[in-house]
């Protein structure tokens, strides 16, 4: 049995996440069977698609706890590979890339993984924003194919970046040795998932409520600056007030809190933009009527690496 099952905490915190989700998604039915709501039906199928989401999300979670740091990481990394693969079955590709693409899905990005088990972080942080950065255009143009090259290798980089650097920041926070906060980790993985998640819920929430002024309209339609502003005290709000979860005290926490709303939306925007010059909807069919894996977990992906490096810079040794 792991370790973590042990931790009062955790199942607290876990308990408690599971408890909201049975209250929303009964909520949710509620709306999409009262045909007299004031709540439109696209809002209401909207909402159960979001819950959809998270209890996939929460599945993911307890096979992490399940599997261990080591098997999670594997677990990570199938869904870093699912996810570049939805990303590169979307973005124009050439013959002359498809050696590249071979490097990068089977040997680049297990290659990160493996680093972050081994727990060399030096390398880890450099390894795909340096040395592929360097490998990727370098390996193209061997290929001889130099239509459109900078797009091209552009393109895979930033696939590679979000889906294989930025997600293996998430595994990597149950490898964090904490004094005095051991085999807590997982901690700081539900803390990063819940404080993401709710910053993408309430800016739902208060821009349906008291949205009025677009952001960037053309690449976001419902994002406004009403939702942002409220989703982001909100859902900082929240993450101070599980500092007992963390080994941060309750400013820090609200400082880290802040930072991985600010990042989740900043993500969110970026792909957003991503599908919308590409002329999509959605990048996959995971989750009905929410996308799919890249989808779902874009505001994640932008928060984790910068989350576990401050967390590694201040708490761990």
């Amino acid at each position: 049995m792991p370790a973590a099952i042990h931790d009062f905490k955790l199942m607290l915190l876990f308990g408690g996440v599971l408890c909201l989700l049975v209250i929303l998604t009964v909520i949710g039915r509620i709306l999409k069977q009262d045909h007299n709501s004031m709540v439109s039906r696209s809002t209401a199928e909207n909402f159960n698609a979001q819950i959809a989401a998270w209890w996939k999300i929460c599945v993911v979670f307890v096979l992490s706890l399940l599997v261990g740091p080591l098997g999670s990481l594997f677990l990570f990394a199938i869904l870093s590979f699912l996810a570049l693969r939805e990303y590169m079955t979307l973005v124009p590709t050439r013959r002359g890339d498809h050696r590249t693409l071979f490097w990068s899905f089977f040997v680049i990005m297990p290659l990160q993984y493996y680093l972050v088990g081994l727990q060399w972080y030096n390398l880890v942080a450099i390894m795909i924003p340096v040395m592929a950065c360097i490998f990727i255009p370098t390996s193209i143009a061997v290929a001889g194919d130099t239509a459109h090259f900078l797009e091209r290798t552009t393109k895979i980089q930033f696939g590679l970046m979000v889906c294989g650097y930025c997600l293996s920041h998430v595994p990597a926070l149950l490898l964090l040795k904490i004094p005095g906060f051991e085999g807590h980790d997982a901690r700081l993985l539900l803390y990063l998932g819940i404080v993401n998640q709710m910053n993408d819920l309430l800016q739902y929430v208060w821009g349906k409520l008291i949205g009025r002024h677009k952001i960037a309209w053309r690449v976001s339609p419902d994002k406004t600056w009403e939702g942002a502003l409220g989703g982001l005290a909100s859902a900082t709000a929240l993450g101070t007030l599980l500092w007992w979860a963390t080994p941060f005290t309750p400013l820090q926490s609200a400082g880290i809190s802040f930072i991985i709303c600010l990042l989740g939306f900043a993500g969110g925007l970026v792909v957003s933009a991503i599908k919308r010059d590409i002329g999509i909807k959605d990048f996959g069919a995971v989750v009905e009527r929410r996308g799919g894996i890249l989808d779902r977990i874009d505001s994640l992906c932008f928060a984790a690496p910068i989350f576990f490096h401050l967390v590694r810079y201040y708490f761990a040794p």
